[in-house]
């Protein structure tokens, strides 16, 4: 049986456009900021919680653009998968991992893609980021 996570989750650009990326405490998978959504939480509550949470970082002032919601396997939990609320922000300043967070690294929007990208960052942010940078 497969289980379905609905989750929130960003693509925060810094000023060259780069997108960050961060991976969880003994996972191999780079992923978009975010995570799972509480009972009776909006995607925007849950992302602002979850980004507080991970990177001490408040975007409660800042608008988010909505992307896309996405369904595709879930990169770190076998028989799932997610229904991801994907946003749009710049970010602010810098940050550093916290929480269940070990790494972050910046991913070039215009290089290629390592193989170590969540599918749903391989198969369905990548691409939009893509066709909207192309209007």
């Amino acid at each position: 049986m497969t289980t379905t996570l609905l989750i929130a989750a960003v693509c925060l650009l810094d000023e060259h456009g780069r997108l960050l990326l961060v991976r969880k405490r003994a996972t191999r998978a780079f992923m978009l900021p975010g995570g799972k959504l509480e009972a009776g939480e909006s995607p925007e509550a849950a992302l602002r919680r979850e980004l507080r949470e991970e990177l001490d970082l408040s975007l409660d002032e800042q608008p988010l653009q909505a992307l896309g919601r996405f369904l595709a396997p879930a990169a770190n939990e076998a028989n799932t998968r997610i229904d991801a609320h994907i946003f749009i922000a710049r970010l602010p300043h810098p940050v550093s991992p916290a929480a269940e967070l070990e790494e972050l690294r910046w991913h070039d929007a215009d290089g290629p893609p390592s193989d170590d990208l969540a599918p749903l960052l391989l198969e369905h942010v990548l691409p939009a980021l893509a066709r909207q940078r192309a209007h």
